[in-house]
């Protein structure tokens, strides 16, 4: 029996079935990031987030908190939110330390891993997802995300820029080109986010243009670090007229 048009049919189902589609009525899925608090993580819930991100120790940006704090929010978030623990490590070890700590139900690699890094993660965590980071620098992020895509369980777009001294691995607070990021999405089999510099300004030119499956945003709710009721409001209506 030949199987092959069979994988092939569902590689295509899965391609499909993630893609957004601005016009269809149906919006983004919203992460909202750097959880700072029990308190903060309900705000979220409440406004309506489907994901939530913790950062955990990071050469730079804003958000990073200790890892047992994360595991006390974590334990209180309700099934059906995803939460995803940010790190910077590039080997498996450290990462399932990290994870079996916290007790988050996705990684966020925010830095490129070593060879045999997502095939060890899968081993040693079954269930957990797995969502790879790419910082959109130039045309090369393209074939990047290409590259990594078929390993993992989603991407993420953000803004940083990991070939510095200090690296920057997200929370810039910058936009990139957002057509090498729609070139990511149109080709990319798993789904996609997009973050760097989302606010409610921008959340709903940012949906339209991209396409992606959720916008991503730490700095653009915030005010003085604090996650901030009125923005995030704002962030969420903004990223509702593209449902309608």
């Amino acid at each position: 029996m030949n199987e092959e048009p069979a994988l092939a049919q569902g590689l295509e189902s899965r391609e499909a079935s993630w893609r957004a589609r601005p016009a269809s009525g149906v919006g983004p899925r919203v992460k909202i990031c750097c959880m700072a608090s029990i308190a903060e993580a309900w705000l979220a819930i409440h406004a309506g987030a489907s994901a939530l991100g913790f950062v955990s120790r990071m050469p730079s940006g804003p958000g990073p908190i200790e890892e047992r704090l994360i595991a006390e929010i974590v334990a209180t978030v309700p099934p059906g939110i995803a939460t995803f623990l940010l790190t910077c490590e590039t080997s498996a070890d450290p990462i399932i330390e990290q994870q079996r700590l916290t007790r988050a139900n996705t990684l966020q690699l925010v830095d490129a891993v070593a060879q045999g890094t997502y095939a060890a993660l899968r081993d040693a965590l079954p269930g957990i997802g797995i969502v790879q980071v790419i910082h959109v620098t130039g045309p090369g992020s393209v074939d990047e995300a290409m590259t990594v895509a078929p390993e993992v369980d989603a991407l993420l777009l953000d803004s940083g820029n990991p070939a510095l001294a200090i690296k920057e691995l997200g929370g810039t607070g910058r936009v990139h080109d957002w057509s090498l990021s729609r070139a990511i999405c149109e080709r990319s089999p798993v789904p996609v986010y997009l973050a760097g510099g989302l606010n409610a300004s921008n959340a709903t030119e940012a949906f339209v243009q991209v396409a992606p499956f959720g916008l991503d945003v730490c700095s653009g709710v915030r005010t003085d670090g604090a996650l901030d009721p009125r923005k995030l409001s704002a962030f969420m209506a903004a990223a509702r007229p593209a449902r309608v």
